[in-house]
């Protein structure tokens, strides 16, 4: 063998999942030139054809946003047009982030695909979360901005406004996430937040449907439900509010019945599980054998509701990769969601899988 076949099977025998063109721009050479190595390889015998892609210790990979989080809770009721005395804490977070880190405590091997700006933020971020999740598919982008989310708390810790920074992740294109193709065909389940521009999540909700790979879709707050098709194919859960519900089926959801129709609307454009939540008022959740509604759980008191509906989510994702029935996914979101309300921090440092199920018999 020469100097660059070696380089190849070197390569190769690293990570045999790697795609032609991820291994030509990794060696810096032309696809065509590294399609002529492969093939002089298999007629020397050294490779014996292309490696099988399996899923690699039940890896979840989440993709969307990693942002800074600012949160005010205000001392008294709100008042409009002058200054509210308040204090402010800072964490980090992000729909997909927030997600990841959930899973990882829970005890997943998870990777997070995201885009930041190379900056102090982003190193808040990867500092926070490397305990938790691989950040190897997260690129720093000179030139720009981590997203930032800032959030107003009233004294109840209830959400008066929030205001987000995310024009980052219009970057998050089919492209962009096009080479790390490889590792999303060996996820074991694949979740992605609608930060994600359009056509990005409708590249991965039709990788996921032509290679029977598990996908979660989250949306981020009702304007950015224009982001998911009217073909909801390919998604195995979709997780919403009843806002983001209404805003993307242009219906008003007043009554349980309302509340049913409309999952029963989601799940006829082709998602296999549909949860629509509402807070206090609990979830409407099903699939094609049926739908029903599950009350909330009791909070004694809401301490934060950040990353409440990140915690619910990830919960769900966590109970289907462990086989568990319908009702007991809906139940173990709504536990994970109830525990972080009271929890001051946007993802509770207690949670483990252990953890969560120890709540859950304590309810029963």
């Amino acid at each position: 063998m020469n100097q660059k076949e070696v380089e190849v099977l070197e390569l190769i025998r690293r990570n045999p999942y790697l795609s032609q063109q991820e291994m030509a721009e990794h060696l810096n050479m032309s696809r065509p030139s590294l399609a002529n190595f492969i093939s002089n390889l298999m007629k020397q015998g050294k490779i014996l054809g292309r490696a099988y892609v399996l899923p690699e210790e039940k890896t979840v990979i989440c993709i969307g946003g990693a942002n800074v989080d600012r949160k005010f809770l205000i001392q008294h009721r709100a008042q409009m047009g002058t200054s509210n005395p308040a204090s402010v804490s800072g964490s980090v977070g992000g729909v997909a982030r927030n997600v990841a880190e959930n899973l990882g405590r829970l005890g997943h091997s998870v990777k997070l695909l995201s885009i930041v700006g190379n900056d102090s933020e982003w190193k808040l971020i990867e500092s926070a979360s490397n305990s938790f999740m691989s950040t190897e598919l997260t690129k720093a982008v000179e030139g720009f901005s981590t997203g930032t989310y800032t959030a107003i708390l009233e004294p109840d810790g209830e959400m008066l406004l929030a205001m987000a920074d995310m024009k980052i992740y219009d970057f998050l294109t089919p492209e962009y996430i096009s080479k790390n193709d490889s590792t999303l065909l060996s996820a074991a389940f694949l979740v992605i937040d609608l930060n994600c521009p359009l056509e990005t999540v409708e590249y991965v909700r039709q990788l996921a449907s032509a290679n029977k790979i598990p996908l979660a879709v989250i949306p981020v707050s009702a304007p950015k439900m224009d982001r998911l098709s009217e073909d909801l194919t390919g998604i195995s859960w979709l997780i919403l509010n009843r806002d983001e519900a209404s805003k993307y089926l242009q219906v008003s959801i007043d009554s349980l019945d309302d509340w049913q129709q409309a999952v029963q609307q989601l799940v006829n454009r082709g998602a296999e599980a549909v949860v629509i939540t509402a807070g206090k008022e609990g979830a409407m959740a099903g699939n094609s054998t049926g739908i029903r509604y599950y009350p909330s759980m009791q909070v004694d008191q809401v301490t934060d509701v950040t990353g409440a509906g990140d915690a619910f989510s990830s919960a769900i994702v966590h109970s289907v990769m462990e086989d568990q029935e319908f009702e007991t996914i809906i139940r173990t979101g709504m536990m994970n969601a109830a525990k972080t309300l009271a929890s001051n921090d946007t993802v509770r440092h207690e949670l483990t899988a252990v953890q969560l199920q120890k709540e859950l018999e304590e309810l029963q």
